[in-house]
């Protein structure tokens, strides 16, 4: 059984971190591959301290663009930054401020649970005795505790992604990129996870949450862009969104989703 002892998740330095500050930026980002234009010239701005929502359906062009901001994937053109600096350019330097939760976890399958945090640790220069410890913190949070010797390979899709956001967590970044960090997680995991973002973003740090589900990013986010076929449509507050729609206040995201995109937008399956 998972602790219910919250874990601190606290972002390094979060508590100074000036409100408000731009940690991130895109102007005219451009992905293709080959003919195909996943993401077309994208802008985009992020504060220090939001909750911001990165939302479309799939295959809209959120993976490719946070591969880019994270210095996985070179753009075409166009550029990004984060804390102003170059991905691409500055890698150590960008990696040392943010943690990275992709929708495939890069796990390795051979080492359990335990040994796969405690290696991404030792990568990050903890002290053998701190990483042990901070591993068990987050594996007894996260509800990992029972399967924390057993091979990563042996894990469900959820634990998998209980896992990696744990290896994200573990040194406390400014900013977390999250690709659809709930899908396989059952109902009590997604609500723990839930609550550390939240309490990260109260302290000042940012995250930076790509996904599908309007409901659920209706519920989190203080900012929404909303991409499709690689295109921003629209982006700000609930609010805001609404009168880009031209919609009432009572209106749902997902309502401000189909105005916005219109006939352009099949469901996965109808196509």
């Amino acid at each position: 059984m998972g602790s219910a002892r919250p874990v601190q998740v606290q972002a390094e330095g979060a508590a100074s971190e000036a409100q408000g500050r731009e940690v991130f930026r895109a102007d005219a980002l451009t992905r293709k591959f080959g003919d195909l234009v996943a993401v077309d010239r994208i802008d985009l701005s992020v504060r220090s301290g939001e909750f911001f929502g990165f939302l479309g359906p799939n295959g809209a062009g959120k993976t490719t663009t946070l591969r880019m901001a994270t210095g996985l994937l070179r753009p075409t053109s166009g550029q990004v930054r984060v804390y102003g600096m170059d991905p691409f350019k500055s890698p150590m330097e960008v990696k040392s401020l943010i943690g990275v939760a992709p929708d495939d976890p890069p796990l390795y399958d051979r080492l359990t649970g335990r040994e796969n945090l405690e290696f991404v640790a030792r990568i990050r220069t903890f002290a053998p005795e701190a990483a042990r410890k901070k591993s068990s913190e987050l594996l007894g949070w996260l509800g990992l505790e029972d399967a924390a010797d057993k091979p990563a390979a042996d894990y469900s899709l959820g634990m998998r992604k209980k896992l990696a956001l744990a290896c994200a967590l573990l040194h406390r970044p400014m900013m977390m990129f999250l690709d659809e960090p709930f899908s396989g997680i059952d109902p009590l995991g997604v609500k723990a996870l839930k609550d550390a973002l939240a309490a990260m973003v109260r302290e000042g740090a940012t995250v930076f949450y790509s996904s599908p589900d309007m409901e659920l990013a209706e519920r989190l986010c203080t900012r929404i862009a909303i991409i499709h076929q690689g295109r921003i449509r629209g982006c700000g507050t609930l609010e805001e969104l609404r009168q880009l729609a031209g919609l009432a206040g009572g209106s749902t995201l997902e309502d401000v989703f189909l105005k916005l995109v219109g006939e352009e937008y099949v469901p996965e399956g109808e196509a």
